[in-house]
């Protein structure tokens, strides 16, 4: 078992679902993206660097994508959601937009190639 299936199994069923299926949209973008912690996170990581990582608290759960400019590029559709530098906040029960997750997987890998 990986550090995140770990880290979701902790987690109650609506946090685990709605981080599951975040996860399950950042490999189809980005294909050689592996499990793995990155900022003391579960997450993602593309050639070795933090592509999205997963936190959840009380309240709310976090998707990182660890980019200013990833989460600029999908600012416009996020009414109605938490924001901050390189976190975007969303409640279990009304996750992020699949889109919204692919395009910050997207715009990430960007900035950490090349």
């Amino acid at each position: 078992m990986t550090e995140v299936e770990e880290y979701f199994d902790g987690l109650d069923a609506a946090s685990r679902d709605a981080f599951r299926r975040s996860r399950a949209i950042a490999p189809r973008v980005a294909p050689d993206a592996e499990d793995g912690r990155s900022y003391g996170m579960a997450g993602l990581r593309h050639g070795g660097k933090p592509l999205l990582g997963f936190r959840a608290a009380q309240e709310h759960v976090s998707v990182c994508p660890f980019s200013p400019e990833a989460v600029d590029a999908v600012r416009g559709r996020l009414t109605g959601f938490d924001l901050s530098k390189g976190a975007v906040r969303s409640t279990a029960d009304r996750p992020l937009p699949d889109d919204v997750v692919a395009d910050l997987v997207r715009h990430r890998p960007a900035g950490i190639t090349g």
